[in-house]
């Protein structure tokens, strides 16, 4: 296999990662940082760190009923 830059696409048969394996640390740093916001903004408006982590919970469990297609 030739050696490649940084920048070099790799084809089909260079992959050896599957894509969940290349997205999985992308998408669960950007869930901390999305987290991370949402509890400051929640704290700078006055909720305490307890009453904004489970408001944030429980918008993840609204948005999980609502992607399988469940209601409450």
């Amino acid at each position: 296999m030739p050696m490649q830059n940084s920048s070099t696409i790799p084809t089909p048969d260079e992959h050896v990662v599957t894509a969940k394996e290349a997205l999985e640390p992308l998408y669960m740093r950007l869930e901390q940082e999305a987290e991370m916001k949402l509890l400051a903004a929640a704290m700078r408006a006055g909720w305490s760190a307890d009453e904004a982590m489970s408001a944030i919970d429980e918008l993840r469990r609204e948005e999980l009923r609502t992607s399988t297609g469940r209601s409450h």
